[in-house]
């Protein structure tokens, strides 16, 4: 079957949504929360039922389930956990790719034909699935994440849906042959599949549900050349999707020729750090040529060989394309599975290739001239990626937006392995909820964590206090800072803050002042019992 000629084979995909819960040791009827970047990202059964879902932020998972259990997203551990079970998976299917830890697809036509049909086939996956969770090891209960399903349908979008409908229902399901029959199961679903599922920018699935379409069939409905016209090509990708095709064909191809890439070593290798060092050179060498020519790897096959002849083959899949970057990330998960799945070689290894699978012309995006991204957050992504696998990613924190009344409060650092660096509109953004007391205006220059003490005296060379009822003993003329002194010469104070007084080991109280120096710059400082603190600086 297929579609202005692009075939639309049947697709299987196994999923298990939750995975970061089975990771983190989740037990059946424990409250487990997975967060990257203070995000949920994962929620354990009774966590959901509690009302957390995935997207909430921290707080407010914390207030539907108060005494749910915080685990911080382990990428890399998940994807060495995910290993057994795409190796059991391996032993039905001959080829298969990995998109991510917890979901897999492959092709399902030739193989269900020898396991007797698609729905003997599914059902049987979810066993191994099972099996090879269960085997000894660290992990926890896949039923404590809500289990694992199988999907099959038309192309990746239908068997993604098909296999989370399988999750909810403990047995495998197998959509209808025929595009028709695809398009009437999508037809009724919320539009919002799109971008959980489908890949779709999150903004232009919110323009579509405000401007009338709340179902995927109301979407497909509409003339393709009329969508297109509207919201250009990422509109059209949608408007396949909702129709039951897949913006890229299914089927396993060739890699395109002379397109490999490989590094071999002189010696064999038996650290993974030097591995991956020399497949970020090569993956950069790839990803850079194809974008030369206007291409992205959307699917690429990643080989690693020993000096015995051992092998690790995976295929890696991104409809949105792999940057140099995730190529690497995909090759450091794919050693660490090996290493950690058992004695899988038993020699250093010699060959690393790199062999796209799969080339689309690339769409690319438009960087803001007047706000949103510019280059300037490419480039500084970058660079906190290159820190990172420096230093480390303990040792690298980018700023993320806080909740409080403080400098230090309302602007605060997350490590950045757990902050999404592509787009940190969610990271800075303010807090919904109002906070009284906090100073308003431009954001500070300089935060000072912690603060650096400092001296305010009065004309008199007295030090200036605040009473109990946040009464000022006299005018700031002057302050010490690190030995050097400066006159004040405008200054707007005292604002007292008394936090938490209900807690004695949290309770705070203090006095905010606003000082501007001789040198024009504007000082935050705080006094607290009878110290002074410098907070911030404005520029």
């Amino acid at each position: 079957m297929s579609v202005s000629g692009a075939p639309i084979a049947r697709v299987g995909v196994l999923c298990c949504p939750n995975w970061p819960v089975v990771v983190a040791g989740a037990t059946a009827g424990e409250a487990v929360i997975v967060l990257r970047a203070n995000r949920v990202v994962a929620v354990s059964v009774a966590a959901g039922d509690q009302g957390v879902t995935i997207g909430m932020r921290r707080r407010q998972a914390q207030a539907c389930s108060p005494g749910a259990r915080l685990v911080a997203a382990d990428p890399d551990g998940e994807a060495r956990a995910f290993e057994p079970l795409v190796r059991a998976v391996a032993t039905m299917v001959p080829r298969l790719e990995v998109t991510e830890p917890g979901l897999l697809g492959f092709l399902a036509r030739g193989p269900a034909r020898y396991f007797g049909g698609e729905t003997a086939m599914a059902t049987r996956m979810i066993e191994l699935a099972r099996r090879a969770v269960g085997a000894p090891g660290p992990g926890g209960s896949l039923d404590a994440a809500g289990g694992v399903g199988v999907g099959i349908g038309h192309g990746r979008f239908a068997a993604g849906i098909a296999a989370r409908r399988s999750v909810r229902t403990g047995a495998p399901v197998v959509l209808d042959e025929g595009i028709e029959a695809t398009r009437r199961f999508l037809a009724d679903l919320p539009i919002a599949a799109l971008s959980s599922i489908g890949g779709v920018p999150v903004e232009l699935v919110e323009l579509f549900a405000r401007l009338g379409l709340r179902r995927l069939g109301q979407l497909a409905d509409l003339d393709e050349r009329d969508v297109l016209a509207r919201f250009a090509e990422p509109g059209r990708s949608a408007h396949r999707l909702a129709r039951g095709l897949d913006e890229r064909p299914a089927d396993v191809t060739d890699p395109p020729v002379g397109r490999a890439v490989q590094h071999e070593f002189p010696e064999p290798v038996h650290h993974s750090d030097i591995v991956v060092f020399q497949a970020r050179r090569v993956a950069e060498a790839l990803i850079d040529g194809l974008a030369g020519e206007g291409r992205t790897c959307t699917r690429l096959d990643v080989l690693v060989e020993t000096e015995h002849g051992e092998r690790s083959r995976r295929v890696w899949c991104r409809p949105d394309g792999l940057s140099a970057a995730a190529v690497v990330e995909r090759v450091r998960w794919q050693l660490d599975g090996w290493a950690a799945s058992g004695p899988a070689s038993t020699g250093g290894i010699t060959r690393v290739r790199l062999d796209p699978v799969e080339v689309r012309a690339a769409t690319g995006t438009q960087p803001g001239m007047w706000g949103g991204r510019t280059h300037a957050d490419e480039w500084a992504g970058r660079a906190v990626h290159r820190l990172v696998a420096v230093v480390g990613e303990t040792e690298v924190h980018v700023p993320a937006r806080g909740a409080g009344r403080l400098p230090g409060e309302v602007l605060t650092w997350v490590p950045a392995a757990t902050a999404d660096l592509t787009d940190a509109t969610e990271r800075l953004r303010s807090p919904a909820g109002p906070w009284p007391g906090r100073v308003s205006g431009p954001p500070p220059t300089v935060i000072h964590d912690p603060p650096r003490p400092m001296v305010v005296h009065d004309a008199d060379n007295q030090p200036v206090g605040v009473d109990g009822r946040g009464a000022v003993s006299a005018a700031p003329a002057g302050m010490l800072i690190d030995g050097r002194r400066r006159s004040v010469t405008q200054w707007a104070g005292p604002w007292p803050v008394e936090q938490r007084w209900w807690d004695p080991t949290m309770a705070r109280r203090l006095a905010r002042f606003q000082l501007v120096a001789d040198d024009g710059r504007l000082i935050e400082a705080a006094v607290e019992h009878r110290r002074w603190w410098m907070l911030a600086e404005h520029g």
